[in-house]
């Protein structure tokens, strides 16, 4: 190996513990994947992560210059080919190989600056943010899947956008509470969470059930060395939704709903063999 793939690869293995680190979920979901998607991916989630964690966790710090720098760093990156960021390197790798848009990124990076703004989210505002934070890392993913296949992208688009949409939307159902005691947002438009009960948490949980009804149609299509994988996370989150529809509204705003990582592991293996057998 020549230096400069020394240099590549170190920084995506640093991409890969990053997200071994910050999602034991994640991190599992991705090894169900054909090997060759890994790193890839690994690449995209440490993008992501790190951006997410300037507008959540670094409440000392400038926020928004932070992460304007980050954003000016990425495009450098991108354009250049190069960066002494790990991260940044081993994304910009990634977006040149598998020519992902750059308005897929602008859009993440919008609903980043989104949430340093905003605490609480209108129709219009809410169906940007998910977009932006979710929706276009799904397609992030695809460009990865396809592998050049640009028929198939715009064939799996939508569904991929819908099966991030529902990701996300639990997430928001999930966290609920420490997003609105931490950091007072509210993303699902028009509600109180002091006023949160079980009408307004059916109604929530049928949007969100209605977008894995609807994503399940492109992970059929997926190229083989992804379908699984999707598949995968797809059973995961919709078994994590079953828990939490499973609670009284009162309850979720009372706690952060978790799956001990023991049951995660017990989750992914089950619906990686039940996949694998054809009882999922």
């Amino acid at each position: 190996m020549d230096a400069k793939s020394l240099f590549d690869q170190t920084t995506l293995e640093c991409s890969r513990l990053i997200t071994q680190r910050y999602s034991t979920s994640f991190t599992l979901g991705i090894k169900t994947l054909d090997r060759k998607f890994h790193l890839p991916i690994y690449a995209i989630y440490g993008f992501v992560r790190y951006a997410d964690e300037i507008v959540d966790t670094f409440h000392d710090q400038d926020k928004a210059g932070l992460l304007e720098r980050f954003k000016k760093d990425t495009y450098e990156a991108i354009e250049s080919k190069i960066s002494l960021n790990p991260v940044l390197h081993a994304f910009q790798l990634i977006v040149n190989q598998y020519q992902i848009d750059l308005d897929l990124i602008e859009a993440f990076l919008h609903s980043m600056e989104m949430d340093l703004d905003f605490r609480t989210y209108n129709d219009s505002r809410y169906h940007e943010y998910i977009y932006g934070s979710a929706e276009v890392v799904g397609l992030m993913c695809l460009k990865v899947f396809c592998e050049g296949d640009s028929v198939l992208y715009e064939k799996l688009k939508t569904p991929a956008c819908k099966l991030g949409a529902a990701f996300q939307k639990v997430n928001f159902l999930r966290d609920i509470k420490s997003d609105f005691e931490e950091r007072g947002r509210v993303y699902f438009p028009g509600v109180d969470y002091k006023l949160f009960d079980k009408a307004i948490k059916s109604q929530i949980e049928l949007d969100i059930q209605q977008d894995f009804d609807d994503s399940l149609i492109g992970i059929e299509q997926l190229p083989d060395g992804a379908k699984l994988g999707v598949k995968v996370a797809y059973l995961y989150y919709q078994k994590l939704f079953d828990k939490i529809k499973g609670l009284p509204a009162e309850t979720i705003t009372q706690q952060r709903i978790r799956i001990p990582n023991a049951r995660k592991i017990s989750l992914l293996l089950g619906t990686y063999f039940g996949t694998k057998l054809g009882i999922s």
